[in-house]
């Protein structure tokens, strides 16, 4: 599931094939872009934003969400000009970027639009400090998690308006090492400004491995988490089994509720 270290990796990956390069073709497979060539223009930067991806193109910004689904693939010029072969299926690809060291390919991405440059802050405004950029800021996350007391620090964590990166792996291995409900209050929780820390602290540890692990253990199967899609089976720490339930957002009532995972011994706050 694409979360903020996953975006970054994806925004380093892309960095090191396509910027200061001159695209050679581009393909927009959107409605809304369709007719949209930007072959002939440089792209003079690649970053990741939270969950977002922005990718400067001469005078444009594309940018990219991931949903749940989403994924960059980069595949090395062929010799010969052949194309390359990709690694998933040509009906889920909405933008081919090619230069004449490599082919980008954007895959089943949630959100694909192209921008002004000018108007780049319209995609990412909003959003809150991010866990893996240069702008990050504890307190200034911390200050924006407590304008709310009253709300559900998991719905808060995902929230990327206090804070940008955290899926809902993520929001559901914090509220376990926080020891609190996901339907707890923020107000409830412990010690918030550690769990502020332990966010930065678990997406930078994983920014650079293909497989995350919130546990310190092996990164693949049920070591690597504590709670998360572990319903029915023991808790590491106590032996209690998880629970498992979903959690509506109702700042947000068009989404869908989120999976939600906890032990009912360690982890504080509402029962559901």
């Amino acid at each position: 599931m694409p979360e903020g270290d996953t975006v970054w990796r994806q925004a380093r990956d892309l960095r090191a094939v396509l910027e200061g390069q001159l695209l050679t073709a581009s393909d927009f497979r959107v409605p809304a872009h369709a007719t949209l060539d930007l072959a002939g223009s440089v792209v003079s930067g690649v970053e990741s934003r939270g969950k977002h991806l922005l990718m400067r193109v001469g005078p444009h910004v594309i940018h990219s969400h991931l949903a749940m689904e989403g994924h960059w693939d980069v595949y090395p010029a062929v010799p010969g000009g052949r194309a390359p072969r990709w690694r998933r299926p040509a009906f889920t690809a909405r933008v081919v970027l090619q230069t004449r060291l490599a082919t980008a390919v954007g895959f089943s991405l949630g959100t694909l639009e192209v921008l002004p440059s000018a108007l780049a802050d319209d995609a990412v405004g909003h959003l809150g400090p991010d866990l893996l950029g240069p702008d990050w800021d504890a307190d200034e996350a911390l200050h924006r998690l407590l304008v709310e007391p009253g709300r559900a620090i998991g719905l808060a964590l995902l929230d990327q308006r206090n804070l940008a990166g955290i899926g809902n792996i993520y929001r559901n291995e914090l509220c376990f090492l926080g020891r609190v409900h996901p339907a707890a209050t923020v107000a409830q929780v412990p010690e918030l400004p550690r769990m502020v820390e332990l966010a930065k602290r678990l997406l930078e540890v994983n920014k650079d491995r293909p497989q995350r692990s919130t546990t310190g253990g092996p990164a693949r199967g049920d070591a690597a988490v504590w709670v998360y899609g572990l319903a029915g089976k023991p808790c590491k720490r106590c032996g209690s089994l998880i629970r498992h339930s979903s959690l509506a957002d109702p700042a947000f009532p068009a989404r869908a509720a989120r999976d939600i995972y906890w032990c009912p011994r360690c982890q504080i706050g509402v029962e559901r």
